[in-house]
């Protein structure tokens, strides 16, 4: 009780500066607008009666859990899904689910904010997707009788020695949660180090490996394709951050110097950023076009900025190769995931930064569908070497594909999971 009275306190005096980060205004960020209310538990009703709770903090978690969601439907047509999400992307994402599920925000993670919400919505189980872990917030729905499942359980080194230092909090949120569907058995070690119960741990693999790409994702990226050209050399710096998008821009000055009618795919992570790279690219003498914009693309171009939400898939599949970002920028980020090119049959590169998708990076690279770059001048090597070396890079998207399909099925394992907590 008193572990949680400290955290709150010390909650109660940063919201401010959190919640100023949720509402301020950014270019290119849907406006929470009046919908602010429900951060503090003030929820609309719903349309029905004892949903399926799902929290899926923003953009990424939503396109992981999105398939998950599709499939539970088909196989529960009559499960109602209330899907929360602590962002205006993850809410601006969430919409395109349509009717399968209806949206909130998430309560800020005051117990007060959370009893409210519950009041409202009477969830019968809590899903969170990947490690959104609010102690206030599992104390209270656990305290309601409200089962909690994590699934696509992920737990970095980092992460892990994070949550020792905060040992009397972490142990809240140990005896709260009901079963923790980890991606991988490191993942499921470190939960246990921390003192979960190991039966309630369960490795069940990533449901990101059971994504399936749509057929209008991929008529989408190849007709973006031809819009680029067909033969010109074609590479992507997907989900970069700050202080990437200068290096990739060097980069791909080196493959001009090589391949002058080379294009490069610039797609920042946060839609935030999109007036500040664009310009960016103006002032280090770049020809760009911007996606938003429906720009005509001619020989000249030489960068195409991806600066709309969700086609991330479409813009991979029109690109030979993927370097992957939050990997470049030392130890601030921890890469992202290299499974969509992978789905997608993309040979891909990332950079030496990559601890939040340790297992997957690595089971990647020791199968060979990806290299791990040391540094900038590393990946442009390894980026020229592939655009010379087709049978490689074709190998290598082979390859891909093959571990892709050798490790689904964790989303069949994840569903049943589920409905079991809400059967």
């Amino acid at each position: 009780m008193l572990v949680r009275a400290l955290y709150t306190l010390v909650l109660a005096l940063v919201s401010p500066l959190l919640l100023w980060g949720l509402y301020r205004k950014r270019p290119n960020k849907p406006a929470i607008g009046k919908r602010w209310k429900e951060h503090w538990g003030f929820t609309p009703a719903t349309s029905f009666n004892k949903p399926l709770w799902i929290h899926a903090v923003s953009v990424g978690e939503v396109l992981a859990v999105s398939p998950l969601i599709r499939e539970l439907k088909r196989q529960s047509p009559a499960q109602p899904i209330v899907l929360t999400t602590t962002t205006s992307t993850g809410a601006e994402q969430a919409e395109k689910l349509g009717d399968l599920v209806e949206h909130r925000y998430m309560p800020v993670d005051f117990s007060h904010c959370v009893r409210r919400f519950l009041a409202t919505v009477a969830p019968q189980a809590l899903v969170i997707v990947e490690t959104e872990l609010w102690p206030n917030t599992l104390h209270t729905v656990h305290q309601a009788g409200i089962p909690i499942t994590v699934i696509n359980a992920r737990l970095s080194a980092r992460s892990a020695k994070g949550y020792q230092r905060v040992k009397p909090l972490f142990n809240i949120i140990a005896k709260t949660v009901d079963q923790i569907l980890c991606l991988h058995q490191d993942d499921a070690h470190r939960f246990v180090q921390l003192g979960v119960s190991d039966n309630k741990v369960t490795v069940s693999g990533s449901i990101k490996y059971d994504l399936t790409i749509s057929p209008n994702t991929i008529a989408e990226g190849n007709a973006l394709r031809e819009t680029l050209g067909s033969t010109r050399p074609v590479w992507i710096a997907a989900s970069t951050h700050k202080g990437e998008d200068e290096k990739m821009l060097r980069i791909h000055r080196q493959v001009l110097a090589q391949y002058p009618d080379a294009i490069l795919i610039l797609v920042p992570r946060h839609p935030e950023r999109f007036d500040d790279v664009a310009a960016l690219c103006l002032e280090e003498g770049f020809t760009a076009a911007r996606r938003s914009v429906n720009p005509s693309i001619n020989s000249d171009t030489q960068i195409y900025l991806g600066d709309t939400m969700g086609e991330l898939l479409v813009m991979q599949q029109s690109a030979d190769i993927t370097v992957m970002g939050g990997s470049l920028i030392g130890d601030k980020v921890g890469g992202h995931n290299l499974l969509e090119p992978a789905a997608l049959g993309k040979p891909s590169l990332i950079g030496p930064s990559f601890f939040n998708f340790t297992d997957v990076t690595l089971q990647l690279s020791d199968a060979g569908a990806t290299i791990i770059a040391q540094s900038e001048a590393d990946i442009a090597s390894q980026l020229l070497e592939l655009l010379q070396d087709t049978e490689k890079c074709d190998a290598m998207a082979s390859t891909a594909k093959a571990v892709v399909k050798a490790n689904q099925g964790a989303m069949a394992f994840t569903i049943e999971r589920i409905l079991k907590q809400v059967g």
